[in-house]
């Protein structure tokens, strides 16, 4: 008998699985609450794909032998629970697609920086001349691409909702840059339920395996793993590992020592990216001539402290896909002028008390674009003498450059989601550019 899979979310990650799943021969049904695109409802049509839209109905969705849910489904929600009491297996994409790869995998994660550290190894190991894939939180996905073809090499960016997701999948690498408060929405408040789903990176690895990850973060200094762990630094010197002294990356795998100083990333997490990424090439066999150009040569991924333009010379800066508080603290701490700062969106648990010492020496003015500002308002009242509230990015940009003078920077980073005013982080960053253009 043919095994039913039902797809919940029709977005790339699962219309790409049940692409997968037709082309393996199972019976695939596709589920969406919201609406579906016009290019999505094609590609499953010229799939021959069942699908529903603005509803899951429970008659066809309960009979399936397995499903593969969005990650952006949480799974307290009743259907999913539903599923979970008649023991019907829910998985993610990622553990999905794993099971029709023979590649070997790097996976990445971690709270900030694992967008660039993914682009940046998929970079280094492409230059090398690897047959590789770049995908997961990032690009085209996963299961699409497999349905296609397989890959040597796969550099996949995991988030914490695809960890959630899996019970099989293992990587040859896998990289925790670090875990500071995310998302802690989804996970009732409590930090710790955040960091376990970030650990689960390394649950199936064995020692055949390596685990790259942050000496400097206490949160994952003591995680235990059955792979060879390697710790990256930017403030102590590893016997085996990688880091950063007088200027300088060191890279000391198996007694073989490589040393990079030129990098197309400028800041200290970039560094600290940078680090990751050749790290984890070196595992990879990588030459060290080639990772060293790869770092030089290397393009930035757009939305994150991305450069727009100079304006009467006011640099506009992009970081719209900094969604949390670190991520908004290492764009504050790269700056060198003095910044207007526009910040605000969904706030998933924020503390802001943690930017209180980089705000007092890099901004200037701080601009809150959301509908619930009161928290970022509180926050810094009293310590940045300029605040003001915009109801949209045209609005925030025209207020940015009335209050920036020339040699300042205006910073979009945003430390919230963007769910409010945009559709996403991107659309976000997009129409900054667009107002930015427009002055």
């Amino acid at each position: 008998m043919v095994k039913r899979i039902v797809v919940l979310g029709a977005g790339i990650s699962g219309v790409g699985t049940a692409v997968l799943a037709k082309k393996k021969g199972f019976n695939v049904f596709v589920s969406d609450m919201g609406t579906i695109t016009d290019e999505n409802k094609a590609v499953l049509l010229n799939n021959e794909i069942d699908w529903e839209e603005k509803k899951h109905s429970s008659a066809r969705i309960l009979n399936a032998d397995e499903v593969i849910k969005s990650p952006g489904i949480p799974d307290n929600v009743d259907l999913i629970q539903q599923l979970i009491e008649k023991e019907i297996p829910v998985i993610s994409e990622i553990e999905f697609a794993f099971r029709y790869t023979k590649a070997k995998i790097a996976a990445i994660t971690g709270s900030n920086g694992k967008t660039t550290t993914t682009l940046l190894l998929g970079h280094v190991l492409k230059s090398a001349g690897y047959d590789v894939l770049v995908a997961g939180n990032i690009g085209v996905g996963f299961a699409f691409s497999l349905a296609e073809r397989d890959y040597d090499y796969i550099v996949l960016e995991l988030s914490s909702f695809q960890l959630d997701g899996i019970k099989e999948f293992r990587s040859e690498v896998a990289i925790l840059l670090n875990i500071t408060n995310d998302h802690l929405d989804r996970y009732n408040y409590k930090a710790e339920k955040y960091a376990e789903s970030k650990f689960r990176i390394t649950k199936n690895q064995t020692n055949r395996d390596v685990l790259i990850y942050n000496a400097d973060d206490v949160k994952i200094q003591s995680l235990s793993s059955n792979a060879k762990k390697i710790p990256i630094s930017l403030k102590k010197k590893q016997m085996e590992g990688g880091f950063y002294n007088n200027s300088e990356i060191t890279i000391n795998l198996n007694n073989n020592t490589m040393t990079m100083q030129e990098l197309a990333l400028k800041g200290q997490h970039n560094i600290f990216n940078s680090m990751a990424a050749a790290m984890a090439a070196r595992v990879f066999e990588v030459k060290d001539t080639v990772i060293r150009q790869a770092m030089i040569d290397f393009q930035n991924v757009e939305h994150r402290l991305e450069h727009v333009l100079t304006v009467h010379g006011i640099d506009f800066i992009n970081d719209s896909k900094a969604t949390n508080v670190n991520a908004c603290w290492y764009a504050l701490e790269s700056m060198t002028k003095e910044v207007v700062w526009i910040v605000g969106g969904v706030d998933k648990g924020n503390d802001y008390a943690e930017l209180t010492e980089m705000v007092d020496k890099k901004v200037k003015a701080i601009i809150c674009l959301g509908e619930n500002n009161e928290n970022i308002i509180e926050a810094f009242k009293g310590k940045v003498e300029i605040i003001v509230q915009a109801s949209s990015m045209q609005e925030a940009v025209n207020q940015s450059y009335a209050l920036s003078d020339k040699q300042d920077v205006v910073l979009l980073s945003p430390a919230c989601a963007s769910f409010d005013l945009f559709a996403n982080y991107e659309d976000r960053g997009l129409q900054f550019k667009k107002q930015v253009r427009n002055l």
